[in-house]
């Protein structure tokens, strides 16, 4: 059964109503064609609930544009949607090709500040963002009574003498539905022990961002990352109207489990991000009030380490896969109507 436009559906009642099932819920493929993001491909994907999202296949399957009833849920940032083409590896390099959307995946062998480890130089929050995926698949059929919608790839990030590590990420919804989840495995493929480091980068903008905006997390202890974030940490959960000169706070909280919920009683959205604590035990929280860079990003992450690789390795907070070895991932994101 499906519930769609204030009433509940069986399958054979919803196929009486339309020539195709696309007409109300589906994936269109496209391809950009002006500007830094000419030649990306891009899915839009469309669940007749409400939920509306923009899946980039030459980003590692990232997402871009999501909205609920046509109200913008992710910021996006300055640079726009930019081919990986023009990605710049070293330094903070990364934000010239940082589009913000929904989702940035940084990993899979570094997040966080740029350094140096083992003698290579690692840039910020890595390379996998900038990768694109192969084997991409797109479908949509019936299980039973629900429809279901599915993207899925695989994403190498690999070279000779260097690390070789493969995520295959899937991107489920359904018909009527106003959540997504997001299902990866990061697989060492190489025959040497590899370094691996994942951050889920997710944006949260205007509207769903405002001074009446609260984020709520099941909170056992909270550390800032400087004395920018200190001066800020009484005010983690609250928000501000867009500020002149605002500067960036980072803070990483220690959660019982994988939460977190911005509330907006202005637009009456609720905006829920759950994930397996187990495998992302840490959760950053970047506050960024700044105008033309009003942004809540929240960010589990498999390290603590938000200073990059060395820091991680320092820290004895450093994961290593085997030969072999894979880790799974899985996020669901819901946007509930209050």
């Amino acid at each position: 059964m499906t519930t769609l436009y204030g009433r509940t559906w069986t399958r054979d009642e919803l196929l009486q109503q339309v020539g195709r099932i696309e007409q109300i819920a589906g994936v269109r493929a496209g391809e950009i064609s002006d500007g830094a993001g000419r030649g990306m491909r891009t899915l839009d994907v469309y669940t007749g609930g409400g939920l509306t999202f923009r899946v980039l296949p030459d980003r590692a399957l990232d997402i871009g544009s999501c909205r609920f009833n046509d109200i913008p849920i992710a910021w996006e940032s300055p640079a726009g949607e930019v081919h990986p083409a023009f990605y710049q590896p070293d330094g903070v390099g990364w934000l010239h090709t940082f589009g913000g959307g929904l989702l940035a995946t940084c990993g899979l062998d570094q997040f966080g500040s740029p350094g140096d480890d083992g003698g290579e130089s690692f840039g910020l929050h890595g390379r996998i963002g900038t990768t694109p995926a192969r084997d991409v698949f797109m479908r949509g059929d019936w299980v039973g009574e629900q429809y279901h919608i599915e993207i899925s790839g695989v994403v190498d990030q690999a070279r000779l003498f260097g690390e070789n590590l493969r995520m295959t990420r899937r991107i489920r919804t359904t018909l009527g539905s106003s959540q997504l989840t997001i299902n990866d495995t990061v697989t060492n493929i190489g025959f040497q022990p590899q370094p691996h480091m994942i951050l889920y980068h997710f944006n949260f903008g205007f509207p769903l961002m405002s001074p009446e905006t609260t984020l709520e997390l099941p909170v056992t202890e909270t550390h800032p990352r400087d004395a920018d974030a200190e001066a800020g940490i009484a005010d983690w959960s609250r928000f501000q109207a867009p500020t002149a000169g605002y500067r960036e706070q980072v803070f990483l909280h220690d959660l019982s489990e994988g939460r977190a919920q911005l509330h907006n009683p202005s637009l009456g959205l609720n905006v829920e991000l759950l994930w397996e604590h187990r495998s992302l035990p840490h959760l950053f929280e970047w506050k960024m009030m700044g105008q033309g860079a009003y942004v809540c990003g929240i960010e589990p992450a498999n390290s603590s380490a938000i200073g990059g690789r060395t820091a991680a390795r320092t820290s004895g907070d450093l994961r290593i896969l085997k030969s072999g070895e894979s880790r799974d991932y899985a996020l669901t994101l819901r946007v509930n109507q209050l």
